[in-house]
């Protein structure tokens, strides 16, 4: 930990208390207690007729819409016409540089370990060339690879069970698997490459390419992705297992496995959620979730993923700590939204089988659905210059932030922070890597 992390941490509670002396002293505390009653009011009337939007169709849907734009427009006024602008301004300048400093003071700088290893003899590419819209084709991916010395076989015909040409390629010799398609083709494959031990290639060839995202690859060009095969290193990342199969992102339960059930949801995706969300948001949730220490009932939507999502940008930074990121959403409860980590994960219902979203493919599971993590199970092969992961700010932790801002002071140290995985992911090697660190 850096020397200056933990006044770093001062400073974010510096800045908080500012915040808040300067409402109380500049406004007065009738202000103060009228200022915050007007933002809750604002936020509540805002987030209830969030909530109507989604739930309804039609007139009464539009003016939810028309309240969620007027409202925080009607607060801001009230703000004005009470002389509070500029004491709305300085608590925000400060509370912003609260957050900073704070999400600054719990940053993990430590990158993942890269391992340089031989370049694959015989690699081998699933290509899908509707995928993306035709990447494969537009990008000429199927002929650069078949330079470099790999098999490309094309799913251009009738339905392909792609497991069974991945296990096929195995036993032919082929030293790496990779695929260029969208992320279930990506999830099917990975988990065979990591059966056998072998390297996984990822070229960006799918319509969103939330995998290759959190890889830090270029999701622009998928053919940056082949310079992998000459020169290239391996990373070693957590696949996640729904039932006896892989997923490389997440497994949605609820509403969103919902709308990805429905055809339509290819070819219009928003107003396809827009027109199936308020059936399924009013009839209620037999859905019942286990993850570690948590236990919800009726939740109506949950969300699994192969390392936690940041619920700021919707990115994972890592997807090598060794858990199963969880988030639930329970609209009826106190605590509406649930964000957790664990090893393993039970989602049961009151159905023998219930519709899952597993990396945006629609499938149909039998309960209870059992959900665990592989931690470091998959070798990875990515091109030696990629855009990387950006370095993006920690989350705000003030239980972590308390205890990095005075932990020295009491004589206890001041590591281990509380999001750590165990092992040690961030910089220890891997089961079974090999090679030299890059």
């Amino acid at each position: 930990m850096g020397e200056g992390r933990p006044w770093t941490a001062r400073l974010a509670f510096a800045a908080a208390a500012a915040a808040t002396v300067l409402v109380l002293v500049v406004a007065g505390v009738a202000a103060s207690l009228a200022l915050l009653l007007t933002a809750a009011l604002g936020s509540a009337v805002t987030l209830a007729a969030a909530w109507w939007f989604l739930s309804h169709r039609g007139i009464v849907r539009w003016a939810a819409a028309t309240v969620v734009v007027l409202a925080p427009l009607v607060v801001a006024v009230l703000f004005a016409r009470a002389n509070l602008v500029a004491v709305v301004t300085g608590f925000g300048l400060l509370w912003a540089l609260a957050v900073a400093a704070g999400r600054r003071a719990l940053a993990d700088p430590a990158p993942p370990v890269a391992y340089r290893t031989p370049a694959p003899r015989r690699p081998f590419l699933i290509m899908n060339p509707r995928s993306g819209g035709g990447k494969v084709g537009r990008f000429a991916l199927a002929e650069r690879a078949q330079a470099l010395g790999a098999d490309v076989f094309l799913l251009d015909g009738p339905a392909v069970d792609v497991a069974a040409v991945a296990r096929r390629a195995v036993l032919d010799g082929a030293d790496l698997l990779g695929v260029a398609g969208g992320d279930g083709t990506q999830a099917l494959v990975a988990g065979i490459a990591a059966e056998h031990g072998l390297p996984f290639l990822v070229l960006s060839a799918g319509t969103r390419n939330h995998f290759a995202l959190d890889l830090g690859l270029d999701r622009d060009d998928p053919a940056a992705g082949l310079d992998a095969l000459t020169d290239g290193e391996e990373i070693r990342i957590d696949l996640g297992l729904i039932g006896g199969r892989t997923f490389v992102n997440n497994a949605s339960f609820g509403a969103y496995a919902a709308v990805v059930a429905s055809p339509a949801y290819r070819d219009a995706k928003l107003g396809t959620a827009l027109d199936l969300l308020p059936d399924f948001l009013n009839r209620g949730s037999s859905l019942r979730l286990t993850a570690g220490d948590v236990t919800l009932t009726g939740p109506e939507a949950v969300l699994i993923s192969n390392n936690i999502y940041r619920t700021d940008n919707g990115r994972r930074p890592r997807l090598d700590r060794g858990e199963l990121g969880v988030l639930a959403v329970a609209v009826h409860r106190r605590h509406g939204l649930t964000v957790t980590t664990a090893r393993e994960a039970i989602v049961d219902a009151d159905t023998p089988t219930v519709p899952v979203g597993v990396d945006g493919e629609s499938l149909e599971l039998p309960t209870p659905v059992r959900l665990r993590i592989c931690p470091g199970i998959l070798k990875v092969r990515v091109p030696r210059q990629r855009p990387g992961v950006p370095s993006a700010p920690a989350q705000l932790d003030w239980a972590r932030l308390r205890r990095l801002a005075f932990a020295s002071r009491r004589g206890m140290p001041l590591s281990a922070p509380a999001d750590d995985a165990p092992g040690d992911a961030a910089g220890g090697a891997a089961p079974g890597a090999t090679g030299d660190p890059a």
